[in-house]
């Protein structure tokens, strides 16, 4: 089993940057996926970004060159730096820790972006 506390969402001015951070405890293998999915009202959940076990990193074409996903191994954290935040990034974003067989999710955080 696997536990994911996120932290680090909130209100934002358009143009502005948020960091979202995501720990994970439990029983953590050595080759997963972490990364984050954001859901607005009335769409279905969609990918933002990951990074694997190996470093693999892949960005919605929606947010490359404006956000930048890291981890911290030994903290099993991983990290999302939103910059050039747009008032369509606006969404509750959740976190995923994903395994062969099993995908953990976050209860999430919501980030608004408004004037």
């Amino acid at each position: 089993q696997v536990r994911l506390v996120e932290s680090g969402g909130g209100l934002v001015q358009p143009g502005g940057s948020l960091r979202l951070s995501c720990a994970a405890s439990g029983t953590i293998f050595s080759i997963y996926t972490m990364g984050w999915y954001r859901q607005a009202p009335g769409k279905r959940r969609e990918l933002v970004a990951t990074i694997t076990s190996g470093g693999t990193i892949n960005y919605a074409d929606s947010v490359k060159s404006r956000f930048t996903i890291s981890r911290d191994h030994p903290r099993n954290t991983v990290y999302l730096q939103m910059n050039s935040l747009k008032p369509e990034d606006t969404a509750a974003y959740y976190c995923l820790h994903r395994v062969i067989g099993r995908d953990y999710w976050g209860q999430g955080t919501q980030v608004t972006v408004s004037s």
